[in-house]
């Protein structure tokens, strides 16, 4: 069985707050990381009231000191919100303090909407398109420094951190191949592209010093319990929290409702349709049989699943049933 990894997105529910969602980050990747998980990434998001890990070097950071072995990272930064070389330190800190722990995933997208993007970058006029440029310019810090460079990452020069590529289009694909890149694929909320991405990725890709062969890992919604009923049961906190983005709405995670996609009306269950090929929800025999077919039909080297569960207990046990049904015993896989 390939590599199963996980995506917290820290869920901050009605009746807490930022500072239990993540405390429960560390917990959860500590239940992750006895379970044989291969990584746990945190991903930045911006002006999300159910979403804690806005700071996501600083969510990691507190992570990584309450564990031991799993490796963390980004999943990802937003690189357009951000100077190459403050993420090269950020993540330099990181990777001083746990050595061989850290990846780092960069996206092109802002994370946010494009108010918030204004009050992150302050301005709106550097181009969209600068990101392969800007990838390039922090991978090269993370290289040992020459002795006649005028500026460098400390902490980062020489350390190496792997640098992934997210993407949710076939631009990622395309810059992940051409870099020599590993790749993540956001086909838990974006699966329109996944297939031509894929191909892409793997048809184009430039073996470097980074990586010989292809390897991409795609997301998964996946929410897991004793029954299929209460599988579904359990996963309609994550489609409120789909709909309410989707229309504008961002909220706090809401409780679990009965039938809740029988009350959408035809636009709210077109906007969860796309969701679907990327998910498995149900049973342990349901999700093993789903993921196993989703492997197939992909080629996954790799599947990071995520969910957003209102009870943290109810999170801790799906990832519990998925680790009995597709971890065979605890190792990591790097990729660096």
């Amino acid at each position: 069985m390939i590599p199963i990894s996980v995506l917290d997105l820290s869920p901050i529910a009605v009746g807490s707050n930022a500072g239990q969602a993540l405390h429960n980050s560390l917990d959860l990747a500590r239940h992750v990381e006895r379970l044989g998980y291969n990584r746990l990434w945190l991903a930045e998001h911006h002006n999300m009231p159910g979403i804690a890990s806005a700071a996501t070097a600083v969510a990691l950071a507190h992570v990584a000191s309450g564990t031991s072995t799993i490796r963390l990272g980004a999943g990802g930064i937003m690189l357009p919100n951000h100077a190459p070389l403050m993420v090269a330190e950020a993540f330099g800190t990181l990777a001083a303090l746990h050595p061989g722990r850290i990846d780092l995933g960069v996206g092109r997208a802002p994370g946010t909407d494009q108010i918030t993007a204004q009050a992150l970058r302050r301005n709106l006029n550097a181009e969209i398109d600068a990101f392969p440029r800007d990838v390039i310019e922090l991978m090269n810090y993370f290289k040992p420094a020459s002795p006649d460079q005028r500026v460098q990452a400390v902490p980062g020069a020489g350390l190496a951190v792997p640098v992934w590529i997210l993407g949710s289009s076939l631009f990622g694909a395309q810059l992940a191949a051409m870099l020599g890149l590993p790749f993540a694929f956001a086909s838990h909320f974006a699966a329109a592209d996944l297939e031509g991405a894929i191909a892409i990725y793997r048809g184009r890709f430039e073996p470097s010093e980074y990586l010989d062969k292809p390897h991409v890992m795609l997301g998964m919604n996946v929410v897991a319990a004793d029954t299929d009923e209460e599988a579904h049961f359990l996963q309609s906190s994550r489609l409120q929290a789909f709909v309410s983005l989707r229309t504008g709405r961002p909220g706090l995670i809401q409780p679990p409702v009965e039938n809740y996609e029988e009350t959408l009306d035809a636009i709210g269950r077109a906007t969860l349709q796309h969701m679907n090929h990327a998910s498995v929800v149900g049973s342990p025999a349901t999700v093993k049989a789903g993921i196993e077919a989703f492997i197939e039909r992909t080629g996954a080297d790799e599947i990071i699943a995520t969910n957003m569960i209102f009870d943290h207990e109810k999170t801790k046990r799906s990832y519990e049933i998925l680790a009995e049904q597709l971890i065979a015993a605890p190792a990591q896989v790097s990729v660096s």
